[in-house]
Protein backbone atom coordinates (compact mmCIF):
# COMPACT_ATOMS: atom_id res chain seq x y z
CA UNK A 1 0.00 0.00 0.00
CA UNK A 2 1.31 3.49 -0.75
CA UNK A 3 0.24 6.80 0.85
CA UNK A 4 0.69 9.91 -0.79
CA UNK A 5 0.00 13.10 0.54
CA UNK A 6 0.27 16.30 -1.28
CA UNK A 7 -0.05 19.95 0.59
CA UNK A 8 0.13 23.37 -0.70
CA UNK A 9 3.14 24.91 0.93
CA UNK A 10 6.06 24.90 3.29
CA UNK A 11 5.36 23.55 6.61
CA UNK A 12 7.81 25.60 9.09
CA UNK A 13 6.35 24.63 12.58
CA UNK A 14 8.07 22.47 14.08
CA UNK A 15 5.12 21.22 16.01
CA UNK A 16 3.23 20.01 13.16
CA UNK A 17 6.04 18.69 11.43
CA UNK A 18 7.15 16.47 14.47
CA UNK A 19 3.55 15.10 14.91
CA UNK A 20 3.05 14.39 11.53
CA UNK A 21 6.74 12.39 11.16
CA UNK A 22 5.38 10.22 14.25
CA UNK A 23 1.96 9.50 12.87
CA UNK A 24 4.29 8.62 8.95
CA UNK A 25 6.23 6.66 11.54
CA UNK A 26 3.94 4.49 13.00
CA UNK A 27 2.10 4.16 9.56
CA UNK A 28 5.49 2.60 8.23
CA UNK A 29 4.20 -0.77 9.36
CA UNK A 30 1.12 -0.92 7.22
CA UNK A 31 1.99 1.86 4.14
CA UNK A 32 4.85 3.82 2.22
CA UNK A 33 3.54 6.96 3.39
CA UNK A 34 5.03 10.20 1.42
CA UNK A 35 4.70 13.69 1.56
CA UNK A 36 4.86 15.90 -1.24
CA UNK A 37 5.08 20.36 -0.61
CA UNK A 38 3.96 21.43 -3.66
CA UNK A 39 4.96 25.49 -3.41
CA UNK A 40 1.83 27.56 -2.80
CA UNK A 41 1.50 30.66 -5.23
CA UNK A 42 2.09 34.23 -3.69
CA UNK A 43 -0.57 36.82 -3.59
CA UNK A 44 -1.63 39.92 -2.36
CA UNK A 45 -4.61 39.74 0.43
CA UNK A 46 -7.50 41.44 -1.27
CA UNK A 47 -7.75 39.12 -4.63
CA UNK A 48 -10.42 39.15 -7.28
CA UNK A 49 -12.50 36.02 -8.15
CA UNK A 50 -10.17 36.45 -11.33
CA UNK A 51 -7.09 36.45 -9.27
CA UNK A 52 -8.34 33.86 -6.98
CA UNK A 53 -8.94 31.59 -9.93
CA UNK A 54 -5.67 31.78 -10.84
CA UNK A 55 -3.58 31.44 -7.99
CA UNK A 56 -6.13 27.81 -7.15
CA UNK A 57 -5.36 27.26 -10.97
CA UNK A 58 -1.39 27.51 -10.99
CA UNK A 59 -1.58 25.00 -7.31
CA UNK A 60 -3.49 23.08 -9.02
CA UNK A 61 -1.13 22.42 -11.97
CA UNK A 62 1.50 21.59 -9.58
CA UNK A 63 -0.97 19.13 -7.59
CA UNK A 64 -2.19 17.49 -10.49
CA UNK A 65 1.38 16.90 -11.48
CA UNK A 66 2.11 15.19 -9.51
CA UNK A 67 -0.64 12.48 -9.16
CA UNK A 68 -0.15 9.19 -11.59
CA UNK A 69 -3.17 7.70 -13.43
CA UNK A 70 -3.56 4.78 -11.33
CA UNK A 71 -4.00 6.91 -7.88
CA UNK A 72 -6.83 6.92 -6.47
CA UNK A 73 -7.56 10.63 -5.36
CA UNK A 74 -9.42 11.84 -2.16
CA UNK A 75 -9.49 15.57 -2.07
CA UNK A 76 -10.12 17.07 1.05
CA UNK A 77 -13.01 20.07 0.14
CA UNK A 78 -15.06 21.82 2.63
CA UNK A 79 -18.06 20.82 0.14
CA UNK A 80 -16.92 16.77 0.56
CA UNK A 81 -18.33 14.26 2.43
CA UNK A 82 -18.09 14.10 6.10
CA UNK A 83 -16.94 10.61 7.19
CA UNK A 84 -16.36 8.91 10.80
CA UNK A 85 -12.87 7.44 11.41
CA UNK A 86 -14.75 3.96 11.08
CA UNK A 87 -16.14 4.84 7.65
CA UNK A 88 -12.83 6.11 6.68
CA UNK A 89 -11.14 2.61 7.55
CA UNK A 90 -13.67 0.96 5.91
CA UNK A 91 -13.02 2.89 2.93
CA UNK A 92 -9.46 2.60 2.62
CA UNK A 93 -10.22 -1.18 2.89
CA UNK A 94 -12.81 -1.07 0.61
CA UNK A 95 -10.29 0.43 -1.93
CA UNK A 96 -7.36 -2.33 -1.02
CA UNK A 97 -9.42 -5.89 -1.33
CA UNK A 98 -10.41 -3.72 -4.97
CA UNK A 99 -6.44 -3.48 -5.43
CA UNK A 100 -6.29 -0.28 -5.49
CA UNK A 101 -2.80 0.31 -3.45
CA UNK A 102 -2.07 4.02 -4.65
CA UNK A 103 -4.32 6.08 -2.25
CA UNK A 104 -3.48 10.06 -2.72
CA UNK A 105 -4.79 12.55 -0.15
CA UNK A 106 -4.82 16.26 -1.48
CA UNK A 107 -4.76 19.71 1.12
CA UNK A 108 -5.08 22.64 -1.01
CA UNK A 109 -3.71 26.32 -0.20
CA UNK A 110 -5.27 28.90 1.67
CA UNK A 111 -8.13 29.46 -0.95
CA UNK A 112 -9.21 25.97 -1.16
CA UNK A 113 -8.50 23.38 -4.53
CA UNK A 114 -9.07 24.55 -8.46
CA UNK A 115 -12.11 22.62 -10.14
CA UNK A 116 -9.47 20.60 -12.01
CA UNK A 117 -8.33 19.11 -8.89
CA UNK A 118 -11.60 17.88 -7.79
CA UNK A 119 -12.20 16.84 -11.29
CA UNK A 120 -9.65 14.66 -10.94
CA UNK A 121 -10.27 13.53 -7.32
CA UNK A 122 -12.23 9.89 -7.15
CA UNK A 123 -14.05 11.18 -4.19
CA UNK A 124 -14.02 14.39 -1.96
CA UNK A 125 -14.11 13.94 1.96
CA UNK A 126 -14.84 16.89 4.45
CA UNK A 127 -13.09 17.33 8.28
CA UNK A 128 -16.11 19.55 9.06
CA UNK A 129 -17.18 23.12 8.60
CA UNK A 130 -14.55 24.14 10.52
CA UNK A 131 -11.90 26.30 8.91
CA UNK A 132 -8.63 25.01 9.88
CA UNK A 133 -4.97 25.65 8.26
CA UNK A 134 -3.67 23.73 5.78
CA UNK A 135 -0.55 22.99 7.56
CA UNK A 136 -2.33 21.73 10.79
CA UNK A 137 -5.04 19.83 8.32
CA UNK A 138 -1.65 17.50 7.21
CA UNK A 139 -0.94 16.51 10.99
CA UNK A 140 -5.09 15.75 11.38
CA UNK A 141 -4.60 14.11 8.52
CA UNK A 142 -2.13 11.96 8.97
CA UNK A 143 -3.01 10.73 12.33
CA UNK A 144 -6.85 9.73 10.87
CA UNK A 145 -4.89 7.92 8.19
CA UNK A 146 -3.04 5.77 11.14
CA UNK A 147 -6.28 5.78 12.80
CA UNK A 148 -7.67 4.20 9.80
CA UNK A 149 -5.04 1.15 9.92
CA UNK A 150 -5.55 0.64 13.47
CA UNK A 151 -9.22 0.27 13.11
CA UNK A 152 -8.78 -2.23 10.46
CA UNK A 153 -6.26 -4.01 12.30
CA UNK A 154 -8.83 -4.18 15.49
CA UNK A 155 -6.44 -2.86 18.00
CA UNK A 156 -7.32 -0.79 20.76
CA UNK A 157 -5.90 2.66 19.72
CA UNK A 158 -9.58 3.75 18.58
CA UNK A 159 -11.56 3.47 21.41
Amino acid sequence: MNIKIIGVGKLKEKYLKDGIAEYTKRLHKFAKVSIIEVPDEKAPEQLSKAQMDQVMGKEGERILSKIKDKEYVFALAIKGSERSSEELAAEIEHLTVQGKSDLTFIIGGSLGLAPEVLKRANTQISFGRFTLPHQLMRLVLTEQIYRGFMINAHTPYHK
